[in-house]
């Protein structure tokens, strides 16, 4: 019988697969801060340049928006290694959502490997090419973790 009822837990594992409420709040809490910045970023880059006497300029607040998202990328690089040791490694060994899981580590992995070159990228059409690369995945990731988590509670509820 697992410790917690209604976090099953994975055979040869005395942790359940679900984090504990608060370090779920805080884990969606960074992803969706760090969505959100990102989207902003790209909202405030691409539609709210401002007329300046030379032509478009930034809006003021893109910068901080950019920010907001580098630092929020540091705090999802510690709660995906949480979430990998209490949730993917366990979750893995049970052979359930294996592929949304699957998809989502290799989105979540394609994100930090291009946001890096983003930041250290000099050639002007890879980094060009990159970005958008980036920020379809970044965008579309809600997307796959609503399907993973409604998945995994359908099954739980089986």
């Amino acid at each position: 019988m697992s410790p917690h009822p209604h976090h099953p837990t994975v055979v040869g594992h005395r942790t359940p697969l679900r984090l504990s409420r608060k370090r779920r709040y805080l884990v969606y809490g960074i992803g969706w801060t760090l969505w959100a910045s990102g989207a902003l970023w790209l909202l405030f880059h691409y539609a709210l340049m401002q007329k300046g006497e030379f032509g478009d300029t930034p809006h003021p607040l893109e910068p901080w928006w950019l920010r907001l998202h580098a630092a929020m990328a540091f705090a999802a690089l510690w709660s995906f290694g949480l979430v990998w040791g209490v949730h993917i490694v366990a979750g893995w060994r049970t052979r359930r959502q294996r592929l949304s899981g699957g998809l989502s580590v290799g989105l979540l992995s394609w994100l930090v490997i291009s946001g890096y070159l983003l930041y250290y990228l000099g050639d002007e059409q890879w980094r060009s090419i990159t970005s958008v690369a980036h920020w379809l995945a970044g965008l579309s990731l809600p997307l796959l973790f609503a399907c993973h988590v409604i998945l995994g509670r359908r099954r739980t509820k089986r």
